[in-house]
């Protein structure tokens, strides 16, 4: 039932946001609903959309692991160093610098780093399915983004921003490591 409930969302969230980069649909329910209305609605799916991934992913865990392969010990240090970086990325998305004018799209390039980096580490059918869809939709949106208009870019906020997301990421990378993975997700990050 877990399995089936997180191939369920990945699909359910690839679907969303396909429709929220639609040129045709997006538009005629934003006319039909109104910007806001539309916006409320997309949340509230989005909310329920990764709930239903979550929910399934737990369930899978603790009642239908299915190993399909046994990633070497070396991949959780490998995830380990990409890890740090894609944490930055994320905070460089919101605070524009010179990092998120290098990157383009940080936090695109954050998901997939950390997207690749868990499927090395993880070898077992809901964590590709979990991480390959993450993978598979950031690629997806990226390749959208590059075909549609170059939108305007915000301002730079240069080194001070890139500082603030690196000191950020880099306390935020500590805290997913030494609480919230193994506390949350029950699995240990340093020290393994």
């Amino acid at each position: 039932m877990g399995l089936a409930c997180l191939v369920l969302g990945m699909l359910l969230f690839l679907a969303t946001h396909l429709f929220a980069r639609s040129k045709v649909w997006r538009p005629a329910l934003i006319a039909r609903l109104g910007k806001t209305p539309y916006r409320v609605l997309f949340s509230i799916v989005s909310i329920a959309v990764l709930a239903l991934i979550v929910y399934g992913f737990a369930r899978y865990r603790a009642e239908e692991w299915i190993d399909v392969w046994y990633p070497p010990l070396a991949m959780r240090h490998v995830t380990l160093a990409l890890m740090l970086p894609a944490v930055i990325l994320l905070f460089a998305a919101f605070l524009p610098g010179h990092i998120s004018t290098w990157t383009r799209y940080p936090a695109l390039l954050a998901v997939k780093i950390w997207a690749f980096a868990h499927l090395l580490a993880n070898g077992d059918l809901g964590g590709i399915v979990l991480f390959g869809g993450f993978l598979a939709w950031a690629v997806l949106a990226r390749i959208m983004l590059k075909r549609a208009p170059e939108a305007a870019r915000e301002e730079s906020g240069g080194l001070f921003n890139d500082g603030l997301a690196v000191v950020l990421g880099v306390v935020t990378y500590a805290a997913l490591g030494f609480v919230f993975h193994p506390v949350v997700i029950g699995v240990p990050v340093f020290g393994v």
